[in-house]
Order: structure tokens, then C-alpha cells, then sequence
């Protein structure tokens, strides 16, 4: 694909570019996906396809579908999937086996999470915070599950939560990353500090799963949920997934209770009886076309830790700021990540004044980001597949465009 008119390169940027990419420990995991010569930043939205996918999909569909029909329920492990994936989930988090259970949509099981933390908070307390810069649907969720349950909603920043709390705090609802800026929130300090006061923390993980460590075990989470479209390449609208900590599982009370949690899902008694372990999260018929989809694309993290994946998505931010400071002219972008790598997500965003018409131009060159009303480009870093040669093509685009 051709340059636009003015991208000159920086010869000392693209030899740096071309070291880095040939000590990265994980530029043979690239083969593993569908690409093009488009650079694709946009994965913190929609993951590439993972190569293998189709033909996996091909056989659900064929085979165990086609040919197997009802039997696939068990034959094929139709019936058990919503927690085999979520074990497969599990390490990429920090959780162990028995904690993770996958299905519905982030937004349905953020609904499960919260209600459910305000029931385990228990009597006398009325309040939930939840995080004022929330991706949006967090925030109506909120919303909606204190009418439910009787408690008043206050919105508050991630570093006023400490000192909002207090007896009356039922359940904190906390972004990991900031879905506009790629501020990484510290979870660590946020979880105790709920804790200190008795009440319960939910994150949502959908901007940090698979590009960071996350240590939901090791931090004492008590409920988390995300989506499996983004960094884990799961595809378009794949299930979600809810985390339940062990040792607050046979008090979990889901506000959906359905016949895929039922202790007996098969004996069809008219009263319900909750399931054990994290199989108290699933609610209705597993999708089972999008699960299984997902279970192939997780393939992608065979022999990839976690923690290469963390330093090579810092890497590559470290290398994109640095090019967009020669490439872009002054004043022209505002760059609203965070320096401090303790404070950032596997994204960059941008501030700029006619930010959606030059990502539409990007786009047209051959670089794939997103805009954010009402003024930010969005960069997403996936390391699985992005190489730093992609991340100086990126800057001198976005350098020409804005020329």
C-alpha cells in the first residue's frame, strides 16, 4: 500500500523499528492470525482473526451440528463449555481453575456482578460507586441495579473511591483501563481499600485482559467480569465472561437465575436450587457457535505468557510516542495515556481537534485506529500481532495526514 504524499521516513526511527522487531520473542505468534498490509491498531475493539478459527467453526457447524446434532451436547462438550473456556480464560487473568464460567454479554453480566455484590455486602449498607469515567453501558447497568436494589448510585473517579467510602458502601464498580484514555487503574491499592471498609469490588476487565497481568487471585477480587472480542481475538459479539472468587461462591446469589444454573438443570423442579461453584454465573442456553469460536481462537495463547505480552505492549507504546514526537509537528496532538508505565493500558490516545475526520484519512492510508468523541484518536496496541515496523508506519501516516 502506498504512502501518502509527505510521509517522509526517519531513517534512524526505521532501523530502530527493524531491530526491535527481529529480538521480539513474540513475532512468530503474528503468523497465527489473518493479516493483510493494513496496520491494524484497532484490536483493542476487535481482535484480528486467529488463522485456525475457520475451520474449527467449519467443523461445529458441519460435524458436530450437521452430523452430531443433539448428541454434541455431551459428545462433542457442548454441555461443559462455558466452564472449560473459563479455565482457559482463567491464567490470562490470574485466577485459578473453578472461578471463571463464559456466556452472555458483558453488559448482562455486569448486571449479575453488581447485583450480586450489593446481596454479599449484606444489610445496612446502600450505596454503590461506581467509576464517573465508566465506558457507558457500565453506568446504566449502575444505574439500573441500585433502583433494583434499593441503594443510591454515586459516581466517582478511580482516585476519589477511597475517600467516598464508608459503612454504607455495598459494592464498588471499577474500570481496570480507562476505555478513552488507556489509564491503567491500580487495582491492587483500589481492592484493599474497598475491603478495609466491608464492602465488595468489581472490575471490569475489558481493556486489560489478554495485554496485561491482571492477578485477580493474587489482589483478593471478589467479582469481574469482560468481554472476549478484544485483546483475546475471540470475534465479533463472542460471549463475556464472569469471575466469581472461590471463596465467595456459595454465597453468590445471581439476580438471573436460569435453568443452566439449577443444581439440576435437567430435573425441571419448579423451585430453584443454585448451582455450586462459579456455575451459579451461567443463566440460559449456552451460544454455542461464539463459544466454541472463542475456544479456538484462546489456541493463539498457546506458549505465551502474559508477562511477555505486558513488556512488549509497553515497548511498543514507549516506541509509538517516541515516533508520533518526530513525526507529528508541535501542538498538532496532545497525548492523553499516561507516561508512567504503572499507569498504562496497551493503548495511546490522542487528543485532537478534528480527530474523527483524521482518522477517517487514516483509515483510507492503511491505518487502523478508532476516534472517541469528541476528540480522540485511539490506538490499540495487541502484541500478539502488531510489530514495532507497524508502529513507525503508523506515526509517519498520522504525521502526513495532520501535515
Amino acid at each position: 500500500m502506498s504512502e501518502p504524499s509527505g510521509a517522509s521516513a526517519v531513517p534512524e526511527l526505521g532501523a530502530r523499528a527493524e531491530k526491535l522487531d527481529a529480538a521480539d520473542e513474540l513475532a512468530n505468534v503474528r503468523g497465527r492470525f489473518v493479516l493483510d498490509d493494513v496496520v491494524y491498531l484497532d484490536g483493542n475493539s476487535l481482535g484480528a482473526l486467529p488463522a485456525h478459527v475457520p475451520g474449527r467453526v467449519e467443523d461445529v457447524v458441519r460435524r458436530q451440528w450437521g452430523e452430531l446434532r443433539i448428541r454434541s451436547w455431551e459428545e462433542s462438550g457442548w454441555w461443559t463449555a462455558p466452564e472449560r473456556i473459563g479455565d482457559r480464560i482463567a491464567p490470562l487473568v490470574g485466577a485459578a481453575p473453578g472461578q471463571i464460567v463464559v456466556g452472555d454479554s458483558t453488559s448482562v453480566n455486569v448486571f449479575k456482578a453488581l447485583v450480586g455484590a450489593v446481596r454479599l455486602a449484606g444489610d445496612g449498607r446502600h450505596e454503590i460507586l461506581v467509576d464517573a469515567s465508566t465506558f457507558p453501558t457500565d453506568g446504566y447497568i449502575a444505574e439500573s441495579a441500585a433502583r433494583l436494589t434499593g441503594c443510591t448510585l454515586r459516581a466517582v473517579t478511580p482516585a476519589q473511591v477511597p475517600g467516598a467510602l464508608s459503612e454504607r458502601t455495598a459494592a464498588v464498580l471499577l474500570n481496570h483501563v480507562d476505555y478513552r484514555t488507556g489509564r491503567l487503574h491500580d487495582l491492587p491499592s483500589l481492592t484493599a481499600a474497598v475491603h478495609a471498609v466491608g464492602a465488595v469490588a468489581v472490575w471490569d476487565l475489558c481493556h486489560s485482559a489478554g495485554a496485561l497481568p491482571v492477578g485477580l487471585d493474587e489482589h483478593g477480587v471478589d467479582l469481574a467480569v469482560g468481554c472476549t472480542y478484544k485483546y483475546l481475538n475471540g470475534g465479533p459479539g463472542s460471549p463475556a465472561y464472569l469471575y466469581v472468587r472461590r471463596s465467595l461462591q456459595d454465597r453468590f446469589d445471581s439476580p438471573l437465575p436460569g435453568w443452566n444454573s439449577h443444581a439440576e438443570p435437567f430435573g425441571m423442579r419448579p423451585e430453584y436450587a443454585p448451582a455450586p461453584g462459579a456455575l451459579r454465573g451461567r443463566v440460559g442456553t449456552p451460544d454455542i457457535l461464539s463459544m466454541l469460536a472463542l475456544e479456538a481462537a484462546l489456541d493463539v495463547w498457546d506458549g505465551v505468557s502474559i508477562e511477555a505480552v505486558r513488556a512488549k505492549s509497553l515497548a511498543l507504546t514507549d516506541f509509538f510516542l517516541t515516533c508520533v514526537e518526530e513525526y507529528v509537528g508541535p501542538g498538532r496532538v496532545e497525548s492523553v495515556t499516561p507516561v508512567a508505565h504503572r499507569e498504562r493500558g496497551s493503548q495511546v490516545a490522542l487528543r485532537c481537534a478534528d480527530a474523527g475526520d483524521v482518522m477517517k484519512r487514516l483509515i483510507e492510508r492503511g491505518v487502523v485506529g478508532d476516534y472517541r468523541a469528541p476528540d480522540v484518536l485511539r490506538f490499540g496496541f495487541t502484541p500478539l500481532y502488531v510489530g514495532f515496523a507497524d508502529v513507525e508506519r503508523a506515526a509517519r501516516v498520522l504525521g502526513a495526514v495532520l501535515s
